[in-house]
């Protein structure tokens, strides 16, 4: 039996606690993405030919590179983490896992928690990883590379958890990557404006650490929120189906 059909939770887990039904929800998401490679190495690819073709596509100039550097990458990472939502609950739903999730006597919400934690390493992550890399590519210094990862490393997880509410809205639609990107980019632009603003104002030499503690405050927010958000819309589109 594969990790695709196999039980979420096991019958002694469920005596166990929460706790054990969230690692191994968030086990059974990292072993079956890496069954499914190209749904995981889509996003970076994605990632790495965004900020790679704009300077073709824009200009190569050194001054401006810089200047936009940070832009490119926040806005290349969010739009990657875009185009991994569809697939957050996507396959679940398609072969009966997410109704064995919510018919779990845990509570869902901890459990959309812990498959949005495995969305984010399986996506976030790596965007973070990557980061330094293209940021020597779009001629940023070695201060603003470090504050960009450090807003990356904080935003990533919030766009995971505010993507999560909107993919189960949709969940079961037609085109709903159309809608899904509808939904969910106004509530991403916040993220966008503060991640750019602090590299930028690192940059220029000004303290960073208001920007920081906004960041910090969104993703506060967002672990909070999110889940219940995103655990009643699962229930709501689970019911229309």
């Amino acid at each position: 039996m594969n990790a695709d059909t196999r039980p979420l939770i096991k019958p002694q887990d469920t005596a166990v606690g929460t706790g054990v039904a969230m690692r191994a929800v968030f086990a059974r998401d990292i072993k079956v993405a890496f069954r499914q490679r190209q749904d995981l190495l889509n996003p970076l690819l994605f990632f790495i030919m965004v900020v790679t073709l704009f300077p073709l596509g824009v200009s190569p100039e050194v001054a401006f590179l810089r200047e936009a550097g940070a832009g490119i990458l926040w806005v290349a990472a969010l739009l990657s983490v875009l185009l991994s939502l569809d697939h957050l609950f996507r396959h679940d739903f398609d072969d009966g896992t997410l109704e064995q999730l919510v018919m779990q006597p845990h509570p869902l919400f901890l459990l959309v928690l812990a498959k949005t934690l495995a969305h984010w390493v399986l996506t976030g992550l790596p965007l973070v990883l990557l980061a330094p890399v293209l940021g020597v590519m779009v001629h940023l210094d070695g201060n603003s590379i470090s504050v960009l990862c450090l807003t990356l490393l904080i935003g990533t997880p919030v766009l995971s958890l505010i993507g999560s509410i909107g993919a189960a809205l949709t969940l079961g639609l037609r085109s709903a990557g159309v809608l899904l990107s509808l939904l969910i980019i106004p509530l991403y632009i916040p993220v966008l404006i503060f991640g750019t603003g602090t590299v930028a104002a690192a940059a220029e030499g000004a303290p960073v650490a208001g920007y920081l503690a906004l960041l910090g405050a969104f993703l506060v927010l967002a672990t909070t929120l999110a889940p219940f958000a995103a655990a009643a819309a699962l229930r709501i589109s689970l019911s229309n189906s």
